[in-house]
């Protein structure tokens, strides 16, 4: 029987779909949504508060509809990490990299759209909620890409929209560069490569490609590494081309005057927002390290969470015995595994008490 009332129009393809989310219930530890853990210092805090007083007098008016000065603090960021010469036309930017998403299948998802999985379950959510027609591509045993099926994959399926997550999301592994180079002489339309958690790996970014290479457009967010979840600030990085075309499905004024402003101000205390990085990169090796010493296995992360398995019992029962004590972390769906980010130190040793006195 359907969940939905029968004078609803509601379009078939969404009537068996559940919305995304995962659980929000409290917790001490909350370690569920690689959120990173410490939040903004008072004196950016002051700094982000006095912009958004001086935005606020101005919001009778609709903001800059096409962001160019959050763009251009984009660019300059992007080329001060991975010595490019990007500039406004490279970048663009939204509410959160699943906006990009959903705009890159607007625009050019007409010949559908592949993703190799298990990986980021936004990508082929957003796939069906637009219509746009979706491949499950494979995987190894142990989540890595296996390049050369991955090419027979995109050969036969010949989508216009091919999905590459590094760091892989759930899984936190990685694909290289020469690698991404390798899938971009093939693909018959746009690769796309998910770079959410690339501030936490040490692999060469795929922007680096893109001037020899335009068929590849880089999504990037202020989420993670930058402490601004809350902000929603995702930003795709491309050829002019790729960029002018996504204004044709962008909607008015997408971007918030006050969107634009905390973004700018976070861009310039970047240094600030990033010193935690590495130490959430010490902290994983020693939560690995840890887990390991249960007697777990972890696969290999260059992200800021961990994907482990080897508990002799029921993933959602261990998550529950967790919850129980507690912590929150992740069942991604996958038998058998569950996923932790890699929290605060209060955070991450509750984890691991919690953990310890769970599996006995």
């Amino acid at each position: 029987m359907s969940q939905w009332p029968e004078w609803l129009p509601l379009a078939d393809r969404l009537s068996a779909l559940s919305p995304y989310g995962a659980p929000q219930v409290p917790a001490e530890a909350t370690l569920n949504t690689n959120e990173n853990p410490y939040s903004l210092s008072p004196e950016l805090s002051k700094a982000i508060a006095a912009r958004i007083q001086d935005c606020a007098r101005h919001l009778n008016r609709y903001p800059d509809r096409d962001a160019t000065e959050l763009r251009s603090g984009l660019a300059t960021f992007i080329n001060s990490q991975s010595a490019t010469s990007f500039d406004v036309n490279n970048i663009w930017a939204a509410n959160g990299s699943n906006e990009i998403i959903q705009s890159l299948f607007l625009a050019f998802g007409k010949s559908g759209a592949i993703g190799f999985t298990p990986s980021y379950s936004m990508h082929p959510l957003i796939a069906q909620v637009v219509d746009c027609k979706w491949r499950n591509g494979s995987r190894r045993a142990d989540f890595s890409l296996d390049i050369s099926v991955a090419k027979r994959e995109i050969l036969e399926f010949s989508p216009s929209l091919t999905f590459i997550t590094t760091p892989n999301n759930p899984t936190g592994s990685s694909v290289t560069i020469a690698e991404i180079l390798e899938l971009a002489e093939i693909v018959p339309g746009l690769l796309v490569v998910d770079e959410a958690y690339a501030e936490f790996s040490d692999e060469k970014s795929a922007v680096t490609l893109i001037a020899a290479n335009p068929k590849i457009v880089v999504i990037r967010t202020m989420s993670k590494a930058f402490s601004f979840a809350g902000a929603r600030v995702g930003y795709l990085v491309a050829d002019p081309a790729v960029i002018k075309a996504l204004f044709l499905v962008r909607l008015p004024y997408h971007l918030s005057a006050l969107t634009q402003a905390a973004a700018e101000v976070a861009l310039e205390h970047q240094e600030e927002l990033l010193a935690n990085v590495n130490r959430l990169i010490s902290a994983r090796e020693d939560l690995r390290i840890a887990l390991e010493g249960f007697g777990l296995t972890v696969t290999p992360s260059k992200a800021n969470f961990l994907l482990f398995s080897g508990f002799d019992i029921p993933a959602p029962e261990l998550w529950q015995k967790l919850l129980d004590k507690g912590v929150l972390i992740r069942d991604v769906g996958l038998s058998g595994y569950l996923r932790v980010t890699v929290g605060s130190d209060a955070d991450n040793a509750l984890f691991i008490q919690a953990l310890k006195s769970a599996i006995g």
